[in-house]
């Protein structure tokens, strides 16, 4: 009895055992299954934007296409998921667009809240475990904001100031008796004697106003101030004439102590500076009007240096602007922008500046070669990014921005000026205090082009309830192609006619397939059978072959075609059969 109680209870337990095994087996699935129907893909290490489902050569480079991490075909949400903590707000119709809090866009268009575990949704975000971080190498930085500068160096000559110019010309006619400064380049300063002119008129001149002194001297006396005051003006009326013709209140004043006319008259320097033009010699005759003598001041000079259209925008007045010297390497001149030219060489995409430099020792003179450096301020405050975070691939600029749990996101942003240091100007696109990648980047963009492509082609996969064919296959299906290349044919390979699996082949003909063919207006090498295709060049639609059939000369086209999948249809006689590897034959064409 106790025997048989005791082979109850281990009977007992066992039955239990198997019981709980079995329920536990049903609940979780063995760890070598995978829940939800996966598939291997291929891709090319030099263009990860190619995947196929089956292996082969990469259709751009020729390479042989590598197995990829299988990818799980089908995606479950959790239904009632919380959508987390909001970590920005975007624009919604510029991604690039975004803000820390909520308002309106640029457009007047609400802003969109971007939850985490969103951002980067569709774009491409990857999770890197923290140990194939390490081996990446991967640095990171914060988004900053900081004063940005940039030094403008620009080549420019040194000119005369137009401001400190002026050119000695005479009043009244005469003749040059004498010289003073006969030679182009020298020095003179303000009043030094520069030439004496004789002139009948001021002679006649002179001799009026020691007239005029003469008579108001005897009138001094005279009981009637009218006659005083006539007397006066008339000595007024004389002087002011000379002062017209330009003499001097000191030579006024010398023919008056002398109190005899002078036969000729000195004209002075009304200005310090040295002689650039000399332009009469003595004996000449000169008229009212005709420049004698150009003079130009050398304490102040300019220098109109030439700007690039890109950096242009950046010049403002006021800038300081210093040169320096290759002949002189120890001395350093600086000065500052007086002057932008409102406008462009349209031949060299560039403009001129002028700049003002103080030049007390004479050091910079008029027709010498220099190089400018200009201090531009970018922004006093403003997101910065190191520049080799940005990867450039023409038409976007792209940053990885690393969240929690090892995500990065590829992002899009508008990128400025880049300053001397070695920073970019971010416009938008990125927040202050947002982690970005600096170092290694480019292997996170090849495997985010690598995702995106996948999603891309699940994407079609789940629209065309069908496989896709590899790039390189160019066997015609009965749905419309995606637009392809390869290296035999340019001709869509349509569905000519199909035959069905296992039948024996059929001899190669195409009746009335003239009819049946559609090309594209731009690119009439491509033909088709399928009305619905687009041209795989220009992505126009097609129109019946027969509507341009003079400019392709259809009706004297030749069609080639394989014995033994005579579905493939091409115009080249040099393409091989893309199944079978066998040269095609012509086709009879009735």
């Amino acid at each position: 009895m106790k025997f048989k109680t005791i082979i109850i209870f281990f009977l007992g337990l066992a039955i239990g055992a198997l019981g709980l095994y079995l329920s536990t087996a049903k609940q979780s699935p063995s760890p070598l299954t995978t829940t939800g129907e996966t598939q291997q893909l291929y891709s090319c290490g030099m263009h990860p934007e190619v995947i196929s489902d089956k292996p082969g050569n990469c259709p751009i480079c020729g390479m042989k296409l590598t197995p990829l991490q299988r990818v799980s075909s089908t995606e479950k949400t959790t239904p009632g998921k919380k959508k987390g903590k909001i970590l920005y707000w975007r624009a919604p119709m510029d991604p690039t667009e975004i803000y820390d809090r909520p308002g309106k866009s640029k457009m007047g268009m609400d802003l969109i809240p971007v939850y985490e575990g969103e951002e980067g949704a569709g774009a491409g975000i990857i999770t890197i475990d923290g140990t194939i971080q390490q081996n990446m190498n991967l640095r990171l930085a914060r988004v900053e904001k900081r004063p940005l500068h940039r030094t403008i160096r620009a080549f420019g000559k040194v000119v005369f100031a137009q401001d400190r110019e002026y050119t000695l010309t005479t009043k009244i006619s005469g003749w040059v008796e004498k010289l003073y400064v006969n030679t182009e380049g020298e020095s003179v300063r303000l009043g030094q004697p520069l030439l004496e002119i004789y002139s009948p008129d001021l002679v006649t001149t002179q001799e009026e106003l020691l007239m005029a002194l003469q008579n108001y001297e005897q009138l001094s006396n005279s009981p009637l101030p009218e006659v005083r005051q006539q007397a006066k003006q008339l000595i007024d009326l004389t002087r002011q004439r000379l002062k017209l013709w330009d003499i001097s209140e000191r030579e006024i004043a010398r023919i008056i102590e002398s109190g005899q006319p002078f036969r000729t008259i000195t004209l002075r320097a009304q200005a310090s500076g040295v002689v650039t033009h000399k332009a009469i010699k003595e004996g000449d005759r000169v008229s009212p009007g005709k420049p004698l003598l150009h003079l130009a001041a050398l304490d102040k000079v300019w220098v109109e240096a030439t700007v690039y259209e890109s950096e242009f925008s950046l010049l403002r007045e006021g800038q300081k602007a210093v040169i320096k010297l290759d002949h002189l390497p120890d001395v350093t001149l600086q000065g500052r922008v007086a002057f932008i030219y409102p406008f462009l060489d349209s031949s060299a995409r560039a403009g001129r500046v002028r700049l003002v430099f103080n030049n007390p020792d004479y050091i910079l003179k008029p027709g010498m070669d220099t190089v400018v450096t200009i201090q531009a301020a970018i922004s006093q405050s403003s997101l910065a990014v190191p520049s080799e975070a940005v990867i450039r691939s023409g038409t976007r600029n792209i940053i990885f921005v690393a969240h929690d749990d090892g995500k990065f996101e590829p992002r899009e942003v508008k990128i400025g000026f880049e300053t001397d240091d070695g920073y970019l100007q971010v416009l938008s696109g990125l927040l202050e205090n947002e982690e970005i990648v600096v170092s290694g980047q480019f292997l996170l963009d090849s495997e985010s082009r690598t995702r995106e492509a996948i999603a891309k082609l699940r994407a079609q996969q789940k629209a065309k309830k069908s496989p896709p064919k590899p790039f390189a296959e160019e066997k015609i299906s009965s749905t419309p192609p995606e637009k392809k290349k390869t290296k035999s044919t340019k001709v869509s390979s349509q569905p000519v006619k199909t035959r069905p699996k296992g039948s024996p082949p059929e001899k190669a003909q195409a009746p009335n397939i003239l009819d049946k063919l559609y090309t594209c207006s731009m690119h009439p090498e491509f033909l088709t059978t399928n009305p619905e295709a687009r041209c795989p060049e220009c992505g126009m639609k097609l129109i019946p072959a027969l509507q341009i059939k003079e400019k392709i000369h259809l009706e004297a086209a030749e069609f080639y075609t394989c014995e033994m999948h005579p579905e493939f249809l091409t115009t080249n006689p040099d393409a091989r059969c893309p199944e079978c590897g066998m040269k095609l034959k012509k086709v009879n064409q009735k």
